[in-house]
């Protein structure tokens, strides 16, 4: 199994490419540790993880907050006495905080801060407190969810898009610091069938399926299989990468 054994915290695990993600890693052995701002829907993915015969435990965490960051990571730690891999997943869109078809300069500001701290700073503050632990302990790998929206512009989408180049850059920049010890990828979903997307199909879901030659919406499931392979050993020489999984999108 790909991840047999290791111990794993997923972030963003209440739904979407993080619930896939969990399960998976689940069903390829690890064992999971899930935190959300959602804790109802946080448990209720680790619920589903336990029904299927998996491990999991729930830690809710303010992921903007930096010592409630610390704290989580240590909770692991506590937990299972290290931690092996992250998969830095959760985030907002412009649509999730009200600023859904607006152009950059209609942005709202708090809306902007908001977009930057959650999608960025958290990453950020997951990373400093993965890579302390991870050090300590000898190794690990991590994994952060991007999007195609830190490659490329995309109309509307000023504080995530910002984010999410953000993002990108972090990679970068941690994997050149903290290698051979600590691998560091980025993960580049396309359009995936999860309630981020929801805002954007309502108001173009026949323009964006006319730019996808795959002619269908990602799943979750399909991200979790790209995130779990960059998490586990068999993907030991990849570090510093944005591997991106759009149906062909980009190639467009």
């Amino acid at each position: 199994m790909l991840l047999d054994g290791k111990v794993v915290l997923v972030t963003g695990a209440a739904g979407g490419i993080g619930t896939a993600t969990a399960l998976l890693a689940a069903q390829e052995g690890a064992r999971l540790a899930l935190t959300d701002v959602s804790k109802d829907g946080m448990e209720a993915t680790a619920e589903k993880v336990r029904a299927a015969g998996g491990e999991a435990v729930s830690l809710p965490a303010d992921l903007t907050d930096g010592a409630a960051v610390n704290a989580m990571v240590a909770a692991v730690v506590a937990e299972y006495g290290r931690l092996d891999a992250a998969f830095n997943n959760a985030g907002v869109s412009g649509g999730q905080i009200g600023q859904g078809g607006r152009r950059v300069a209609e942005w709202d500001e708090d809306a902007f801060d908001r977009a930057i701290a959650v999608n960025l700073k958290g990453v950020w503050l997951c990373l400093r407190a993965e890579l302390t632990q991870m050090q300590a302990q000898g190794g690990g790998a991590i994994v952060n969810t991007a999007s195609l929206a830190g490659l490329t512009g995309f109309k509307t989408t000023a504080g995530y898009s910002a984010a999410k180049h953000g993002v990108i850059g972090l990679t970068k920049t941690a994997a050149i610091e903290y290698a051979p010890t600590v691998r560091i990828n980025a993960v580049c979903p396309g359009y995936t069938d999860t309630d981020l997307m929801k805002d954007a199909k309502r108001r173009s879901g026949d323009t964006i399926m006319a730019r996808i030659p795959s002619a269908r919406l990602a799943q979750p499931q399909e991200i979790a299989e790209m995130a779990c392979w960059l998490l586990s050993d068999r993907a030991a020489y990849a570090t510093g990468g944005e591997f991106v999984v759009d149906g062909g999108y980009m190639a467009g």
